[in-house]
């Protein structure tokens, strides 16, 4: 009789960004892998049932789906068949991430698996909308123009979170460096200042004893604020994976913040609008079209907007009209989909849609930086200044303190 195969512990989430967990029995861990990603399942993490797992997390890999898509796309429109193209790509300097995809797609597509399918089993890679547009390319005989289709839409995708991202990044870099420089003020410097004050025999002025009060409590706690700080962003960042209500609340959050909150919304509707743009014209119907591109829309209350859009036109209304009902959908967008549909020409209208609220992005995000940079140079002056100021104020009074 032959043993049962061993039994493997495993967790991750669903296609719909649920946990999950269970055990699976299987040959081998990739063997469990393999089958869990089949049923659409994100792994996080696999151990034998029973056992002890401890290994360090793992590297997460950036996916160039839209370079993929751009070189597959040049290789098929020049007459290159596609197990063919695979092997030209691999040989053509890829990391070891994409030369490993290539293999394996290689292989699924050899064994008579359609592309559509076999990019199905790397989610990391290739999402549904692209998979959707990849089996209407495969179906149609058009593939090759759908790639070439898909690299846009994802380097422009990638340009508009590039921008964005940059907008974020750089004022918290900026302040992060100027509380660095005021802890290090604070923690190294002012309790030298200290000892030097207390042979003085003399009051100190009150804001600066207020500085050394404030250096001797840091030092006193800070190794308690840096462990309570670290647990703090452990738990919120697991509660915001893991609970759907929190997610949202933080999004609504987000979103109503005077300036980032305008541009996240506007890059959200600008991806919103040009991936439904490039399914519809791809000849996906509307309905499964929503509901793929509510994934990659942006957050999560933008994709349950959409996904509300998608029940409104199953029961009945048109695009246009399930929009008017959604507040996240301007009236802007609201009127060019109604034009869209009454016309014929939803696609080209999304298009400009998403074409304008990527400009109103990048208008926005040049005027945000500009002012930015002179608002953080004097924060952090005013916040450096002031601790050096705080220090030097006895020496200037040295004259009445001896």
């Amino acid at each position: 009789m032959n043993p049962s195969p061993p039994l493997y512990t495993w967790h991750g989430t669903d296609a719909n960004g649920q946990p999950v967990s269970g055990q699976t029995p299987g040959r081998s861990p990739a063997h469990v892998r393999a089958g869990l990603i089949r049923q659409g399942i994100k792994v996080a993490g696999l151990r034998p049932a029973g056992g002890l797992a401890f290994s360090l997390p793992k590297r997460q890999v950036k996916a160039d789906s839209a370079g993929f898509s751009r070189q597959l796309a040049t290789l098929l429109k020049a007459g290159v068949a596609l197990l063919q193209a695979f092997e030209v790509m691999g040989r053509s300097g890829c990391d070891a991430a994409q030369a490993a995809l290539l293999d394996r797609l290689k292989q699924d597509v050899a064994s008579g698996l359609g592309l559509a399918d076999a990019l199905q089993r790397h989610p990391g890679w290739f999402d549904a909308l692209y998979c959707n547009l990849v089996r209407v390319g495969e179906q149609s005989g058009t593939l090759d123009r759908q790639l070439e289709q898909l690299a846009t839409m994802l380097e422009q995708r990638q340009a508009l979170h590039r921008k964005v991202r940059k907008a974020m990044i750089y004022p918290l870099l900026l302040l992060l460096t100027g509380l660095g420089v005021s802890a290090i003020l604070l923690l190294e410097v002012i309790p030298e200042f200290e000892k030097l004050f207390s042979g003085m025999g003399a009051a100190l002025p009150a804001y600066t004893q207020w500085v050394i009060d404030l250096s001797t409590l840091l030092s006193r706690f800070a190794p308690l604020l840096v462990v309570l700080s670290a647990a703090l962003g452990f738990a919120m960042r697991r509660l915001y994976r893991q609970h759907a209500p929190t997610r949202l609340w933080l999004s609504r959050q987000v979103l109503g913040l005077p300036v980032f909150g305008r541009l996240l919304g506007q890059a959200a509707l600008a991806r919103f609008a040009r991936s439904l743009a490039t399914a519809y014209a791809a000849g996906v119907p509307l309905l499964d079209a929503l509901g793929t591109v509510a994934r990659v829309s942006g957050g999560d209350l933008h994709e349950q907007a959409v996904l509300r859009l998608r029940q409104g036109m199953a029961n009945g209304q048109g695009l246009h009209q399930a929009m008017a009902a959604e507040p996240l959908f301007p009236p802007l967008l609201v009127q060019l989909t109604a034009i869209g549909e009454n016309s014929g020409t939803l696609d080209q209208m999304l298009e400009k849609a998403a074409s304008h609220y990527e400009e109103q992005v990048s208008q926005a995000l040049d005027q945000l930086t500009s002012l930015l940079e002179p608002a953080i140079v004097l924060i952090l002056g005013v916040l450096v200044g002031g601790l050096v100021v705080a220090m030097y104020l006895p020496i200037f009074q040295l004259g009445s303190l001896i």
